[in-house]
């Protein structure tokens, strides 16, 4: 069995320590076969922020994958967040969108931020005409067999939690995925755990979001995922710290 530690919205800067021992403690003593990680590792995009995560997340000893949330663009520096929005990313370049070597499961990035958009709240989801094909290429090159994961930090669609993700082009992004073959889409933001199946173009596709980590809380306390994968069969717990 293949155990993946699915987490998000980790928020350094606004981090529950408690919350971020507990997860370490689990990785230690149940040793996952990888933490994927949906977005948010910071609140503001700081260097210290940056430095923390960077440093927690190498300390859990597994392999690790990471892609990108809103708040990790810079929040109060303008020209950062237009010209050098990653720039910042430095120390976890090696994590950002990195190819996990698991048999028989492909992990496939899809960036849902954006530096700029046509409405008042930044912060809620885009996919881009390029961003989604550069996913859908990665789909196609997969193994045919492998269990084919998206992450991405916006949930494409909505997912009955109390905070939205209002992604634009997500509902066309879910449509070209399944398309292609992919078999969920693990995501953040909204800071609750979800799993939804949608019917999609006669295809099936899980929507997977995991919750917190940090003191941001909305309805449940913090949170992880914990996907067991048995061949082409997968299941989610939702794992919640009480």
């Amino acid at each position: 069995m293949i155990r993946l530690f699915h987490v998000s919205d980790i928020h350094f800067g606004a981090e529950d320590q408690v919350a971020l021992d507990w997860f370490a403690g689990l990785v230690k003593a149940e040793e996952p076969d990888a933490v994927v990680v949906t977005g948010d590792l910071t609140m503001r995009a700081r260097h210290h922020e940056f430095a923390a995560a960077s440093k927690w997340l190498e300390g859990l000893g597994r392999p690790v994958t990471v892609e990108v949330g809103n708040h990790d663009l810079p929040y109060f520096n303008p020209w950062a967040r237009f010209v050098t929005p990653y720039k910042r990313y430095t120390a976890l370049e090696r994590m950002i969108e990195r190819p996990l070597d698991i048999k028989g499961v492909s992990i496939v990035p899809l960036r849902t931020t954006a530096r700029f958009q046509f409405r008042l709240n930044w912060s809620k989801g885009h996919v881009g005409i390029r961003a989604l094909q550069q996913a859908l290429a990665l789909v196609e090159a997969a193994p045919a067999d492998d269990l084919k994961f998206v992450a991405c930090h916006h949930p494409l669609i909505e997912g009955g939690t109390r905070m939205s993700s209002s992604t634009r082009g997500g509902r066309r992004a879910l449509a070209a995925l399944a398309a292609a073959g992919v078999d969920a889409v693990l995501t953040g933001h909204v800071h609750d755990p979800f799993d939804l199946v949608q019917e999609v173009g006669g295809r099936t596709v899980r929507m997977i979001g995991a919750g917190t980590l940090s003191e941001r809380v909305r309805v449940s306390r913090p949170s992880f995922n914990e996907i067991r994968i048995e061949g082409r069969a997968f299941r989610t717990l939702a794992r919640v710290m009480d």
